[in-house]
């Protein structure tokens, strides 16, 4: 079955010179099971992009051909993975962002600690990799340091938040 769509235009919001968050959080929040917020807008909203992620959304975006943006966000059809922190949609917004995907796992483990290694305790680090690195999450946590991932609903790998112990 597909969802249904419910459509917010924010390009008016803007034009007016207002502010559209209030707006589409509002709407996300009124939004029922099944349903899927399609978010209209002149630009590619990527810091939206982490505020819906940390609400248990997925996106999906296509480039319009007035130079507009569509975006689609959806509940996201993965909950967190085994092990993974259950706090964290209260942790602070990552200080850092990687993308992995294209390293050997060896590599991207030793890139990701050496980035992890530099933020300050409490802070986060997101990263996305080819596959869940199991033994450095398992390391990590003994070390106590808190992390939570799941897979990429579109299989293009594994999204990781990594919290230094503080």
């Amino acid at each position: 079955m597909e969802p249904e769509i419910v459509t917010l235009d924010v390009r008016p919001i803007l034009a007016q010179g207002d502010e559209p968050l209030g707006v589409i959080l509002a709407a996300v929040d009124g939004l029922s099971q099944g349903q899927v917020l399609r978010l209209i807008a002149p630009f590619r909203p990527v810091p939206l992009f982490r505020v819906m992620a940390r609400r248990g959304y997925e996106h999906s975006e296509i480039r319009l051909a007035d130079k507009g943006w569509q975006i689609d966000f959806a509940p996201a059809a993965r909950g967190l993975g085994a092990g993974s922190a259950l706090d964290a949609f209260g942790w602070p917004e990552p200080m850092a962002h990687l993308d992995l995907t294209d390293r050997s796992p060896d590599e991207a483990a030793q890139r990701l600690l050496a980035t992890f290694q530099r933020i300050p305790p409490g802070d986060v680090l997101f990263a996305l990799l080819a596959e869940e690195p199991a033994a450095l999450l398992a390391e990590l946590g003994a070390a106590g340091h808190q992390w939570a991932g799941n897979p990429a609903t579109d299989g293009s790998g594994f999204r990781l938040l990594l919290r230094r112990k503080g």
